[in-house]
């Protein structure tokens, strides 16, 4: 049996999930056992929250900007270490090791790249802990997407009998399909939560949108909905396939507002519009690559927006359901990810899978930093 720290700083920016992931491996039949034992968020400053939104577009003085806010966000997660272990009444001598994804602020395989800020060695240093981090480069120097990178942990945490998908409701949608038998599938869907958050504090000054009701104060304009979904090539792309805030960025959304003559509509049926997308995207790709799927489960931020999963569920022909009711909290899932990430690295597990993203070959991802 052994424990890890997995953590998530996701691409909403709302926070730092911390997870205590307890992994119990029987050498008898490779069964893998996961326990969640204690989970702590720590909110991100306003400060930092807006320094990491500015770091995704060319700025001034934007290494040294970056490197100082990396060291923010080590610190931050520090503590975030500390909380967990103090909510399960744990020393650090108890984890093997911590799982730290870092702030993605480009993402582009398409150039080769992919960057996440992070101090990992600074982390190790603070925590006592080792650290494990750099999850995304090893997959992309093989010629993948480095993303998304949880299908392999929901295939150890969700498989089952029947075929079936896990949504994840972050800044982006991502799926992962899981038939018995074979090899995982996963891409990324296009936005879920990340151009309603940003619309909604633009309008409203809330951080997003709780259980939708603003955008329920909306009517969906199916002519924008339209110019949304025509107007984004990427969209149209076969998997592999991943994005973040270098496409779907409010910019983006505000160029075909314009080019729409939709400026006159009001705020909440932008909102309502969003909404859609979000859900019209899924359900286009379940249709795609998901039709004999018969259960839909949900994890990320979005699964507490209640419209939005309604939405899902009148939308698609599967049950939705979020990933709670099989034992692990929508909301801690990405964290334990990490976790499980941190252990597959440690144990020479490779979790880069080419079918999920278009890699050459399997790779062993990550890098150690020792305590």
């Amino acid at each position: 049996m052994e424990r890890y720290i997995g953590l998530m700083s996701g691409t909403s920016l709302d926070g730092i999930d911390a997870v205590i992931l307890q992994i119990d491996t029987d050498a008898s039949d490779q069964a893998v056992r996961f326990n969640i034992e204690a989970h702590a968020c720590l909110p991100l400053p306003d400060d930092l929250r807006a320094e990491l939104l500015a770091l995704h577009t060319p700025s001034h003085d934007e290494l040294t900007r970056a490197a100082v806010a990396a060291n923010r966000l080590a610190r931050l997660y520090a503590q975030a270490c500390a909380d967990v272990l103090r909510h399960a009444g744990l020393t650090t001598a108890a984890i093997r090791a911590i799982g730290a994804h870092g702030q993605t602020i480009r993402h582009r395989p398409d150039l080769g790249f992919t960057l996440q800020l992070n101090a990992p060695a600074l982390l190790a240093e603070l925590s006592g802990i080792a650290v494990i981090a750099d999850f995304r480069s090893r997959d992309v120097a093989a010629g993948g997407q480095g993303a998304p990178l949880v299908p392999a942990f929901h295939a150890a945490a969700f498989q089952q009998a029947a075929p079936q998908a896990i949504l994840n409701l972050g800044g982006i949608a991502n799926l992962t399909i899981l038939r018995p038998g074979v090899a995982p599938q996963g891409f990324d869907t296009g936005p879920a939560n990340m151009l309603m958050d940003a619309w909604c504090l633009r309008h409203t000054s809330q951080p997003y949108d709780r259980d939708g009701n603003w955008a329920g104060s909306g009517h969906c304009n199916p002519d924008l909905l339209a110019t949304l979904l025509s107007s984004e090539p990427w969209l149209d792309l076969p998997p592999p396939k991943s994005t973040g805030r270098d496409l779907f960025s409010l910019a983006w959304l505000e160029q075909r507002i314009a080019s729409h003559g939709a400026h006159t509509l009001r705020p909440e049926d932008v909102q309502a519009t969003l909404l859609a997308l979000t859900v019209h995207t899924i359900c286009r790709d379940m249709a795609r690559h998901a039709a004999d799927v018969g259960r839909m489960l949900v994890c990320g931020g979005g699964a507490a927006n209640g419209r939005l999963m309604q939405a899902l569920a009148d939308a698609l022909p599967c049950q939705v359901m979020p990933t709670d009711t099989q034992g692990i909290p929508a909301q801690q899932v990405e964290a334990a990810a990490f976790a499980w990430l941190a252990h597959a690295f440690e144990q020479a597990i490779p979790a880069g899978l080419p079918e999920v993203t278009g890699a050459r070959h399997m790779t062993i991802l990550g890098a150690r930093y020792p305590a």
